[in-house]
């Protein structure tokens, strides 16, 4: 039985939206029903701005380096979009639980959605299976999803490139 629905893509999505910033609201709200959300927000003026802070605001999760740092970061994050469950059928295929109200704002279900989904993903997979890739210069996010857990890099082509880097300075 699966019970969280809450995990993998969660924290996936924030990483495609931080390492690939959509240009406006419509292209966020794309990227959410690529990733698996099914359903569609209200629409505020201010959405594009106020998800981009959710992100920034999930990166410092992503640099902090410390497990309990982490955990305190998290925690604020979903303290601050903390909601009661509700059953929902809003796209007619199904009842199931939603941590939200049905009208919020993209934004704020997106702080939820996002904060709650890492914090699963790290206390399932482990505090250490997120971060920045590790080849220099690259900043893009890593969310380690690998059986053994040593995803440190964004892409092959990242992955690659430093072992060229390794290869030549022992050269």
């Amino acid at each position: 039985m699966h019970l969280n629905p809450y995990g993998e893509y969660a924290v996936l999505l924030a990483a495609s939206l931080a390492n690939e910033w959509p240009d406006d609201r419509a292209g966020i709200e794309e990227r959410t029903i690529e990733m698996g959300m099914t359903m569609r927000f209200p629409v505020a003026s201010d959405d594009h701005k106020r998800t981009r802070a959710v992100i920034d605001e999930w990166l410092r999760v992503v640099d902090e380096a410390d497990p309990a740092g982490r955990a305190a970061l998290l925690n604020e994050q979903m303290a601050a979009v903390a909601a009661y469950p509700r059953l929902t059928d809003h796209d007619g295929e199904g009842w199931h639980l939603h941590y939200r109200d049905s009208d919020e704002a993209l934004p704020r279900v997106l702080a939820a959605v996002i904060s709650v989904g890492t914090s699963l993903h790290l206390v399932t997979r482990g505090m250490d299976r997120l971060g920045r890739c590790a080849s220099e210069p690259c900043d893009r996010v890593v969310v380690d999803v690998t059986r053994n857990g040593r995803q440190r890099y964004c892409s092959v082509r990242c992955a690659n490139r430093a072992a060229v880097r390794r290869h030549r300075a022992r050269s």
